[in-house]
């Protein structure tokens, strides 16, 4: 079997983590042994289609012509359009109708987690939705002391000043807001956000907000995997504060580097991610610092390694196999499931 990995839109979401998705969705059929292609003139199965622009319309109409399954993925809703770019909050509903047609086009839909599946079951989607994971390539993000060094070098960092990281767009979703409120309440500590966004996509009172962030704060902009790596092994602590997730490919990215890490207590983490055992969670600014403060100065519990765990049930090779099932369920890959594959994370 062979597997159609469609790229149009890449150019425009090579930098978010849909970008991020369709590179893992490569990794994960590689070591699930499928083939990909990138040309439609070679036969394949399936067609992955992984954004919602007009051109992937046209292509998953093509697909069906073709006589190919679509395997549509749900990576956006309208509740994580929301609070993004500017004028999102009034094209929200709009959104929602303009996603539930493209994913309508799917022979099913693949979303991260039952929190986005169950959102997007309420949409009234008729192809079956699964939950699987983005996952994450836990050989290349995993604990390395050794980059401590080179992150305090690239970053300026003196003979122990203490850093906080975050990671994604400057938009409020993420909780830019916050993470600059956050800072200004820790002056004696760095934070680094590590992403951009397009500065004419971004609401005033954000960019405002980011001229007049705090001078302990520096904005990295957008990096390489490799010197985000480093951040993740270099850091002190990683907060995520975002609002709305469908998953959050960056907090397994976290996870697997083992960064001791606070995220906002959000319903997309219920049931895999949980408060003092394998993450911290909060529910306010003052609820970060006080966890933030707690990882800095030694006084919470080390979870690195559980941290780990959860990122290692969703690796490449976890979720290709994973993805094996889907199309076994298409009926499109014959064979048996693999005694590996772990049923429950397959979720209709």
């Amino acid at each position: 079997m062979r597997v159609f990995i469609y790229g149009g839109g890449l150019r425009l979401v090579g930098k978010s983590g849909v970008g991020q998705a369709i590179f893992h969705q490569r990794e994960m059929l590689r070591r699930a042994r499928i083939e990909t292609t990138h040309h439609w003139l070679q036969k394949a199965g399936a067609v992955h289609i992984n954004t919602v622009l007009p051109d992937s319309v046209l292509a998953a109409l093509a697909a069906k012509l073709l006589g190919r399954k679509v395997v549509y993925y749900g990576h956006s809703t309208m509740e994580d359009f929301r609070g993004s770019f500017r004028g999102s909050d009034k094209l929200a509903p709009l959104f929602r109708r303009w996603i539930t047609f493209c994913y309508g086009l799917g022979d099913v839909v693949l979303t991260p987690t039952d929190y986005s599946r169950r959102l997007l079951e309420g949409y009234g989607l008729k192809p079956p939705v699964y939950s699987i994971s983005n996952g994450v390539d836990t050989d290349f993000f995993a604990p390395d002391p050794s980059r401590r060094a080179s992150f305090r070098r690239r970053w300026g960092l003196q003979e122990g000043e203490r850093a906080v990281i975050s990671v994604g767009h400057t938009i409020a979703r993420k909780g830019l807001p916050e993470f600059l409120d956050l800072a200004a309440q820790m002056p004696d500590v760095r934070f680094l956000w590590f992403g951009w966004t397009d500065p004419c996509l971004i609401p005033a009172e954000v960019r405002e907000a980011m001229e007049q962030a705090p001078e302990n704060v520096t904005f990295a902009g957008f990096v390489d995997r490799e010197t985000l790596r480093e951040a993740y092994c270099g850091a002190d602590a990683f907060a995520f504060m975002s609002h709305e997730e469908t998953e959050g490919i960056v907090v397994l990215e976290a996870l697997a580097c083992g960064i001791p890490t606070v995220v906002r207590d959000i319903p997309v983490y219920a049931g895999w991610l949980r408060d003092s055992k394998n993450v911290y969670k909060a529910d306010s600014t003052a609820a970060f610092r006080q966890r933030v403060t707690g990882l800095l100065d030694g006084t919470l519990p080390d979870l690195t390694e559980a941290g780990r765990r959860v990122a290692e049930e969703r690796s490449m090779a976890a979720m290709g196999e994973q993805l094996r099932e889907v199309y076994r369920r298409m009926e499109i890959l014959p064979e048996a499931q693999p005694a590996a594959v772990r049923q429950h994370h397959v979720r209709a």
